[in-house]
């Protein structure tokens, strides 16, 4: 009685969160579902449309540009943001003197607003007066004009999308403290260094921690690129910065084409699940032998 009774006051507690994830999350995927396949300015009734809205995206030129601008995004992001997490993981995860601190400045943007976050990098990004600029110029470095420059300006986006990585961070944090420091020792004894108990020890047992940091950035950089692209760049320089998530809103909101937006969101669903299999199928399972 205490076990079923211990079970029950745990589902009472999810319920809020249950019923919060139902409301605002899974109803939207399901109306975004069946709009995908309708015709809906959101003034009159929808109309049956079948596989239109589809066919459309086929030959639209814009969507084209922001599939592959997405891609770009996450091909540049997602590697770094995981390296210097990895990095910084590493590098804060032994309790030492202000480690507390240096931990809370990594964590520290990503609960910054992602509308304060995008003016605080508009301001670091600016040709003239920012301050990457200043130290790059002060080196005798070329000081590119990021945000204005079809050239530069996605990498600058994906660069200030790079160090909101506070929860892949603490993610990191826990795995490595869930290594024994049985196996540290006994590589010293051994005469290993640290580049060698990185590779023998930390990667094959961080690699399933790995693994859900990296799914997580795949699915946190298509859904959070909308904010800093909308409010830096919209989209511009001659489309360089759009993204298939501003394209959406656009396309919904500012045409009033909701099945043409709900579309493309149902395709975008599917190329994340896509690019969560390949990653999947790269890392060879999740990192476990899952026979054990």
């Amino acid at each position: 009685m205490t076990h079923r009774r211990y079970q029950r006051s745990l589902l009472l507690l999810l319920l809020p969160f249950l019923f919060g994830v139902t409301l605002l999350v899974v109803a939207p995927a399901i109306l975004s579902l069946g709009l995908a396949f309708t015709h809906y300015d959101g003034l009159s009734a929808p109309s049956w449309a079948g596989w239109a809205n589809f066919q459309a995206l086929a030959t639209n030129q814009l969507f084209g540009i922001a599939v592959v601008n997405s891609l770009l995004f996450v091909a540049i992001s997602v590697p770094l943001r995981t390296l210097l997490t990895f990095g910084l993981a590493l590098l804060f995860a032994r309790p030492r003197r202000g480690v507390g601190l240096y931990r809370a400045a990594v964590y520290l943007p990503t609960v910054v607003p992602g509308v304060a976050y995008a003016l605080i990098w508009l301001w670091i990004l600016n040709p003239l007066y920012g301050p990457l600029n200043l130290l790059l110029g002060s080196v005798g470095l070329p000081t590119p004009a990021w945000l204005v420059d079809p050239r530069t300006a996605l990498a600058a986006v994906a660069l200030a999308a790079v160090f909101q990585l506070g929860e892949g961070f603490v993610i990191l944090l826990a795995g490595l403290q869930e290594i024994p420091d049985e196996y540290y020792e006994t590589a010293t004894l051994d005469g290993a260094g640290r580049l060698a108990m990185v590779r023998a020890i930390v990667l094959p047992l961080l690699t399933p921690w790995l693994l859900l940091v990296v799914l997580r950035d795949l699915i946190v950089s298509v859904q959070s690129s909308f904010t800093p692209v909308l409010l830096m760049t919209g989209g511009g320089p001659y489309y360089a910065t759009l993204l298939v998530p501003l394209l959406i809103y656009q396309t919904a909101f500012e045409r009033l084409r909701f099945g043409e937006g709900a579309a493309m969101t149902l395709l975008v669903f599917l190329g994340v699940g896509l690019l969560i299999a390949l990653t999947y199928r790269l890392f060879g399972g999740w990192g476990y032998d899952e026979a054990v």
